[in-house]
C-alpha cells in the first residue's frame, strides 16, 4: 500500500491487499470544541499519510451538535496545504446543497494548487418522491447468502461468504428539521432529482466544452485541472446507475447502509461503460473500523457508539462522541433503540489488528473493491491516530512506520487530538 499508488497488490500468502483510504466526519469528543476537531483532523491527515494511506476524504454533515465537518470544501485546501502526497477529497459532497459551478470553481482551485492530488466525490441527498420510495430496498441475496438470527430480533442478517449484511430497515427523518436545514442551505424541492444533469454540467466544466443558452464558457480554474470524480451512493439506483453509464469511480455506503453495498456495486458493474476516465469499473467501499492491541481493548475504546449512532437515527443529530467511561451499555437501551442501530453494530469492525485485517479481507473477496474507505471515531484523539497506525502497518505488513515521522509530525506543533436519501439525509443533517 502506498500513497503514490492506489494499485492492489499480493501478500505472500496470496491475500489480495487493496489500498486503504481515510473517511473522516471530523466528529467533536465529549469535552471538546468544534476548533479541536478541526485541528485534530488536520493532524490525523498528516499522520496518515505518513502512515502510507491512499486517499484522505471528507464527509459533509449539516446542524449536528457532534460534527464539525459542515465546510468540507473549505477544510479540504486546509490539508491539502498541510500534506505532501496522500490525495484529498470529499465524500462526498452533496450537490444539493451547491450550485455545481460553485463547486467546479472551488475543487479547481485546491487541484491547480495541488496537481494531481484532488477527488470529487458526489452525493444526493432529499426526499424520494413517493413513487420511488420502494427502490432503497435491496433486491433479493444471491444463492450463497445463509441466513443467521439478527440480534434485534427481527429480519435474519444475511451472511454473503462471510460478511454480514443486515437486512433494509426503515428509517425515518424528522421532516421539520430536514425542511429546515434545507431552507437554511438554499435548497429546492426536488433538486435530488436533477442529480443527473448536475453530473453533467460538473463534467462539461471540468472536462471544457461548456455551453449554456448557445453561449460557449470557459470555467477557471476548473478547467483542466485534472480533480478525478466519484460518484457515492448506498443502493441498486440511480447514484450507481449514472456512474457506470458516465464510465466514472464509484463508491459504495457499508458504513452507513450495508444492507445494499452487494447489490449497489452490481448495478454500477452492470451499467458500466468505458470512458476517458476509465477502462473498467473501478470501486471504494467504506468501512467503520476501530483497532487496538487487543480486541478487548478495541471494544472498550469503541464503547459510545451505539448511542452516538442512535442521536442520528432519532433525527436529533449526531451528539458529541462519549468518553468510553460515560457510555451507556446497550443492555441500558430499550430493544427498539437497539434495534434501530443494530445493522451498524453488526458491521462495524472492531478488534485487534489481526481480528480486523480479516474481516477487510472479507469485506474486499465479497465486494470486489478495488479500494477500501476506512472511518475510525474513538473519543481520544491519540487512540484514533493509534487505531489507523495498527491497521496500515497490519494491513501492508511492512512494519511499523518509520519513527522519524512520528517525531516530525509531534514537533511540527499541531496538537494531537442518496440514494439511500433517507439516512444520507440524516447525515448531511448528517
Amino acid at each position: 500500500m502506498s500513497v503514490e499508488s492506489t494499485d492492489a497488490v499480493a501478500t505472500s500468502r496470496g491475500a489480495v491487499r487493496v489500498p486503504l483510504s481515510v473517511l473522516d466526519l471530523v466528529p467533536i469528543a465529549d469535552g471538546d470544541t468544534a476548533g479541536e476537531a478541526l485541528r485534530n483532523s488536520i493532524d490525523l491527515a498528516r499522520r496518515t499519510e505518513a502512515f502510507g494511506y491512499a486517499r484522505y476524504w471528507l464527509a459533509e454533515h449539516h446542524l449536528n451538535p457532534g460534527v464539525a465537518g459542515s465546510a468540507p470544501h473549505t477544510l479540504l485546501g486546509i490539508i491539502a496545504g498541510a500534506t505532501e502526497r496522500i490525495r484529498v477529497g470529499t465524500a462526498a459532497t452533496i450537490l444539493g446543497n451547491y450550485e455545481p459551478l460553485q463547486v467546479a470553481e472551488s475543487f479547481g482551485t485546491v487541484a491547480s494548487l495541488w496537481p494531481d492530488r484532488v477527488d470529487l466525490g458526489l452525493g444526493r441527498s432529499g426526499f424520494p418522491p413517493p413513487a420511488a420510495a420502494g427502490e432503497a430496498a435491496s433486491p433479493p441475496a444471491a444463492p450463497t447468502a445463509e441466513p443467521v438470527a439478527a440480534a434485534s430480533g427481527a429480519l435474519p442478517n444475511r451472511i454473503v461468504d462471510g460478511l454480514v449484511v443486515p437486512p433494509a430497515r426503515p428509517f425515518h427523518v424528522d421532516r421539520a428539521r430536514f425542511a429546515l436545514q434545507g431552507r437554511l442551505l438554499g435548497r429546492e424541492p426536488g433538486d435530488a432529482a436533477r442529480f443527473s444533469d448536475t453530473v453533467d454540467d460538473l463534467l462539461a466544466f471540468f472536462g471544457g466544452g461548456y455551453e449554456g443558452d448557445g453561449i460557449p464558457i470557459t470555467v477557471q480554474p476548473a478547467e483542466g485541472s485534472g480533480v478525478q470524480i466519484w460518484i457515492h451512493g448506498s443502493t441498486a439506483g440511480e447514484s450507481a446507475r449514472i456512474a457506470g453509464r458516465l464510465g466514472l469511480h464509484y463508491g459504495a455506503n457499508y458504513h452507513v447502509a450495508p444492507s445494499g453495498v452487494i447489490e449497489s456495486l452490481a448495478e454500477y458493474r452492470a451499467h458500466f461503460q468505458p470512458s476517458a476516465e476509465l477502462d473498467r469499473p473501478h470501486t471504494i467501499v467504506s468501512v467503520d473500523v476501530v483497532v487496538a492491541e487487543t480486541d478487548a481493548e478495541a471494544r472498550r475504546l469503541a464503547a459510545g457508539y451505539t448511542e452516538w449512532v442512535l442521536s442520528i437515527r432519532e433525527g436529533q443529530g449526531a451528539v458529541p462522541y462519549p468518553r468510553p467511561e460515560d457510555a451507556l451499555p446497550d443492555s441500558a437501551l430499550a430493544s427498539f433503540e437497539l434495534a434501530a442501530v443494530q445493522d451498524r453494530l453488526d458491521t462495524r469492525f472492531v478488534g485487534s489488528p489481526e481480528t480486523v485485517v480479516g474481516l477487510l479481507e472479507t469485506l474486499q473477496r465479497v465486494t470486489g473493491a478495488d479500494e477500501l474507505l476506512v472511518t475510525t471515531i474513538t473519543h481520544d484523539h491519540a487512540r484514533r491516530v493509534e487505531s489507523y497506525r495498527l491497521l496500515a502497518e497490519a494491513w501492508s505488513g511492512a512494519g511499523p512506520a518509520d519513527p522519524a515521522d512520528a517525531t516530525d509530525l509531534a514537533d511540527s506543533g499541531d496538537s494531537a487530538d442518496v440514494d439511500a436519501a433517507t439516512e444520507r439525509a440524516a447525515l448531511t443533517g448528517a
